[in-house]
Parts: C-alpha cells; structure tokens; sequence
C-alpha cells in the first residue's frame, strides 16, 4: 500500500533534556502567543507541566525523521499524502469503535488513491492530539449569559456553564493520556493486522450497505483483491502488507503544551516535539515574527503552515526561510485553505509568485476551512460541492503552474453523520438535524469521504 518500514511505533531513544539543551525554545513567551489559554490558578499550570516534562514521549524521533522522507516524496511527486481526522478531538470520543472507524477511513481511502493513483499514500491522522481550537473570540454569548468561548477539551469543557467553560490547565494531562491510548490503539490496528491490504473487504463492515460509496468501494476491492490473488500466483512476498505506516497529527497550538513535550533525540541532541509526528501552524497564528512560527522552527518535526487566501508569495518565502533555512526536503509542508470561490485566481497567483523557489516544500489542499456556511436551519456546515470544487481548483492551479499537487489535508469521521450538505447520498438543509454531533467544525463522513478518495483517485490519474 505504501512504502514499508519497520513499525512506525517501534521504540527509540528520546531522551529529556535540561535547560541548558533547549536553549531558545522558550524565546516565544515574550513574542505575546496569540490563541493561548488564561489559566487563573498558576501552581495547578505548574503542576500539569512538571508532570508533562517528566511523561514519556508519545512518538519518537527516528518515527518524525520516517515521516520526513515520505513527505519529501510527495514533494517529488512521488507519493501522496492524506491526513484526515477530526477538527477537534474530544475525550469522551476516544473510544476503541470511534477510533477504529477513523483508521478504517483512512485506509479506504488511501487504498482507492493508491489503486487508482498508482503511488504510495503518506497516511496521517488528526488523531491523538488534535484537542485544541482556534477561536475567533474569546467570550460567548447566549440568552445574555457571556462565558469563555470553548477552545477544545484540552482547556475547558463544551457545556456551557461557568465551570465547564472555565481554563482548566489538569485537561493538559488528561490530553496527553487520552493521546497515549489512542495511539496505542492505532498501533494495535495498523500493525497487528488490522490493515492487512487483503482484507480491503473486511474495512467495510459496520458502514451502510446501501450507500453509493460502499457500492463504488466494494468494485475497488474486488479489484484489488483480483490483482492480489495474481500476484500470490506468481510467488509475491506479501510481509509489506501485513502492516502499514500510519502519523499523528495535530495543531501546534498550546505552547506551553508543545514545550513541554520537547525532548532532545539521543541519536542527534537536536529538538523534537514528541507530542505528535507533524504539527502544524494555523492561519490565525502564521505570523513569521510570532510565537507559533519561532518555536516550531526550533524542533526537528516535519512541519505544516495553513495559507489562506490572503497569503502573498513574500510571506510564503519568508515563512520558509524562517521555519526551513536548510531548505531540506518533507520538513515544510504549506496547506492552502483558500475557499472554492477563491483558490482559482489566489492560488495560481501565489503559485507563480513563488515560482521555482521552493522545490523542496510540499503543498496539500485542505478544501474544508474556506468553505464554511450557516444553513438555512443554523447549522455551520459546508457543501460537498464547494468542497471538492476547491479540490479540483487546486489540481488545475498546479498543473498550470508546473508544480506538484502534493496532497490532502480533510476533516473526517468513520461515523454516520450528517454534517456536510450533499454528496452522493445528497444531505440538505433539513438532513442536518439527523445526526449533527461535531463540537465545532463539520466533518465528512464515511461515504463523503470516499466519494472525495474516487474523485481524487481520477485527478492523480490524469496527473500521472
């Protein structure tokens, strides 16, 4: 399925450090982070990140170096990457099914590509991490109560009373926990045989029979099987799809959290952020003289930044220059988030005004965060239409820029949900109410993600 190595969760030394070997990962906390919690009781901060610098590691250096070269392949247009999960991870949602249907997900999704596309598939989770959000403001009002707007489970709770809303830095450990078993969860699925690319057919129990997209799948997997069988004929060695490689993902979003997390690799003494694989910068906090930028650019881990429509080419280059001097290949990847209405005229004018400068930086798309809209019933949501139509302007922006068209960046669920408006089992407005469960941004579900995977599958066909 996709380039094979030894278990992506298999254990290397990271060992932490003192002070002294961190030196300039703290200059941030004079830089005024933007998007930060406001914690009123210091001793219990205190007390969460003493404990959270003395905690294991939740991945592994030599794991984020692995990462690093299969990004770099999809830079070369050798590889694709697809990182899908949810837009903010909740703790109550941690649970073995609701995990597991995400995987599954994920690697149906990645087979698709990966048959239709003919490459490897680079596969990252928003998993295992991905517990905080951006807000656009800080307070929230309803019926004239105002109270702190929620910023995800790993500062304060979703229900709307003083004290659930309340900074509470004790979920910085339980996020770190939850992350522990989730990962330890991912790894039982991905290398305990659970992915094994012969039961292509097995991913589907549990999901809608009736769906277009499981119809659509099922043709692929029998395909698939069919070529598998053939090459089982011909004496084929099939350890490399017993198993397969599969990254954590989140927002690096809470400092003092990533700070914390920081360790030095025993095998290079330099930096790296054990909280996940790859992290990314967000589009509200991409400023290259911020605190965001400053201390991601001071680990080792491959690295995203969100550029939204606004983004100009100077602040693209600069934002390389400053996050990847080395200009060393999979270490910066860009993740555009333009908008279906947008991405045709900002990101052909950002493409060309980079030009060939930067060869060595990935791009992947995430069509999800431009195209949010208030029904007509209230719910915030999207349009699959809109959706894939920013899919398509980012294939074509490429193409006519000579560039690669790197990957995807989506938010996802296994679960049958009805979020997203559309699709072949064509949601609308009123379809919302059925089973509209995200805490804060909408998510494809299964059968949309799919949908999304056969579509995608065509365009690297004719990129090929």
């Amino acid at each position: 399925m996709s380039l094979h190595i030894d278990p992506v969760f298999a254990n290397r030394d990271s060992a932490p450090a003192g002070t002294n070997d961190l030196s300039g990962l703290d200059d941030w906390r004079e830089m005024n982070p933007q998007q930060q919690p406001t914690y009123l009781d210091g001793q219990a901060l205190d007390d969460s990140l003493t404990s959270l610098r003395s905690s294991p590691p939740l991945v592994f250096a030599g794991e984020a170096d692995v990462l690093k070269q299969r990004i770099a392949a999809a830079s070369r247009g050798e590889a694709f990457v697809l990182a899908g999960g949810d837009c903010a991870e909740s703790f109550a949602g941690a649970q073995a099914d609701k995990i597991r249907a995400r995987v599954q997900t994920v690697l149906q999704m990645a087979a698709v590509l990966t048959y239709g596309g003919s490459m490897p598939v680079v596969k990252i989770g928003r998993m295992a991490g991905q517990f905080a959000k951006p807000r656009s403001a800080d307070m929230e009002t309803r019926d004239g109560v105002t109270l702190p707007s929620y910023r995800g489970d790993i500062v304060n709770g979703y229900e709307f009373t003083e004290e659930s809303r309340r900074h509470d830095p004790a979920r910085l450990l339980q996020g770190y926990h939850v992350s522990a078993s989730t990962l330890n969860l991912i790894r039982a699925f991905t290398q305990g045989g659970f992915a094994d690319l012969r039961l292509v057919h097995e991913w589907n129990r549990g999901f809608l029979t009736s769906n277009p997209g499981y119809q659509r799948y099922e043709q692929t997997a029998r395909e698939i099987d069919r070529a598998i069988r053939f090459m089982d004929a011909c004496g084929a060695d099939f350890d490399a799809l017993r198993t397969t490689e599969f990254y954590a993902a989140h927002e690096a979003l809470l400092l003092e959290y990533e700070r914390a997390l920081t360790r030095i690799d025993s095998r290079t003494g330099e930096a790296y952020d054990v909280s996940g694989h790859f992290l990314w910068i967000g589009e509200r906090t991409r400023d290259v003289d911020g605190a965001h930028v400053d201390f991601l650019s001071k680990v080792r881990n491959p690295i995203g930044v969100k550029l939204g429509p606004t983004a100009t080419a100077d602040e693209a280059l600069a934002l390389a220059e400053k996050l990847d001097p080395s200009a060393e290949p999979g270490r910066l990847t860009f993740v555009t988030r333009m908008g279906a209405g947008k991405i045709t005229e900002a990101l052909p004018k950002l493409l060309a005004g980079v030009g060939d400068r930067l060869p060595h930086v990935t791009w992947v798309c995430d069509p999800m965060h431009g195209n949010t809209i208030t029904s007509n019933t209230g719910y915030k949501t999207r349009r699959f239409e809109d959706v894939m139509a920013e899919v398509e302007g980012f294939f074509s922006a490429h193409q006519e820029a000579g560039t690669i068209p790197g990957g995807l960046h989506i938010e996802l669920t296994g679960d049958d949900v009805t979020e997203i408006m559309g699709g072949a089992t064509e949601i609308d407005d009123e379809g919302l109410r059925r089973r509209y469960e995200t805490l804060v941004d909408p998510r494809l579900n299964h059968d949309q993600s799919l949908e999304m995977a056969f579509q995608v599958a065509e365009y690297l066909t004719r990129r090929n």
